[in-house]
């Protein structure tokens, strides 16, 4: 017979993020894997998108003159491991600068850090990992791009400060997303004056899509001391969106048109417009708990406007 003390004990299962959007793909993964996967938000892929995309639009827009190139496959692969990589890294970086205000947080007291899955000297080397894997990508860039690339990293660096120090991290979380833009550029030719409306564009978008994630956490936020826009704007948050959307619509409309798409960077502006109105439509009859649906959405806008860039790139 065994002895009570020799029975064996059944492990306990690690937590899920609560914010997980693929929990089933997580509990999946082996047990030493989960944790890392959470911690660099691979379950959660709406945020490479909106990383990666920036950078292919960047890059597209400045092949509206001549058209796009056999090397672009190249560069849209590259770009696609930088963004898992270092969307990834920023994540981690995050949740180590922020591990203490998460614990708070219903919502992210179960990530890696807060709930002990992953020991603080662990979460820096799988970032000086992820760090690794997005040196080699930008190794592969041309000289311009690799400078331009380099002025990130303070934006990334003070990224997860923000939200103690001003209402306006969404603004932050905007000029540190979009940034591919002009990576892309540069990578495909040089950043000009329409690259710079069409990024200032999307940095507007980027506070509408952002304010409307924040709205997730209004209460959280509140009580551990945490701004965002969503509690600056208050009761008039959904017209805030909305104004974001529409001074968005007008520089990407500009910046496409500046780079010689013409009509075709109407016709993006227009569709852009009717998604952004869908979304404060949308969110109009349950602000918190329509939130998460209607800011992975955008992904689809961002998809719009590579589409129509690529098109004009092709005609």
């Amino acid at each position: 017979m065994t002895r009570n003390d020799e029975t064996p004990q059944a492990e306990t299962p690690q937590p899920v993020p609560a914010d997980s959007a693929l929990p089933e793909w997580l509990t999946r993964l082996p047990d030493r894997a989960r944790p890392y996967a959470a911690l660099a938000r691979w379950d959660r892929p709406v945020g490479i998108w909106l990383l990666l995309l920036p950078c292919w639009i960047g890059l597209v827009q400045m092949r509206i003159p001549t058209g796009l190139q056999a090397i672009d496959i190249a560069w849209f692969i590259l770009f696609a491991i930088g963004a898992i990589a270092m969307r990834g890294a920023g994540c981690t970086w995050n949740d180590i600068s922020d591990r203490d205000v998460d614990a708070k947080v219903a919502r992210t007291a179960n990530r890696p850090l807060p709930s002990g899955q992953v020991e603080l000297i662990q979460a820096y080397g799988f970032l000086a990992a992820q760090l690794a894997v997005g040196f080699l990508v930008w190794l592969f860039l041309p000289g311009d791009a690799k400078l331009v690339a380099l002025l990130a990293i303070p934006l990334v660096a003070a990224y997860p400060f923000m939200k103690r120090i001003t209402w306006w991290p969404q603004a932050w979380l905007g000029f540190t997303f979009n940034w591919g833009v002009l990576v892309g550029a540069a990578t495909a030719s040089s950043v000009t004056g329409a690259s710079v409306v069409l990024y200032l564009g999307l940095v507007l978008w980027t506070i509408a899509y952002d304010t409307i994630y924040a709205l997730q956490d209004k209460e959280d936020d509140a009580m551990v001391g945490v701004k965002s826009t969503a509690r600056l704007f208050g009761d008039k948050v959904l017209t805030g969106v909305f104004v974001f959307h529409l001074c968005a619509t007008a520089l990407i409309v500009l910046g496409c048109y500046f780079a010689g798409a013409g009509r075709m960077g109407a016709l993006i502006g227009l569709v852009f417009l009717g998604h952004g109105l869908w979304q404060v439509t949308y969110l109009a009859g349950d602000k918190t708990e329509r939130a998460l649906r209607a800011f992975k959405s955008n992904v689809w806008a961002g998809a719009i406007m590579l589409t129509g860039l690529i098109i004009a790139a092709l005609i």
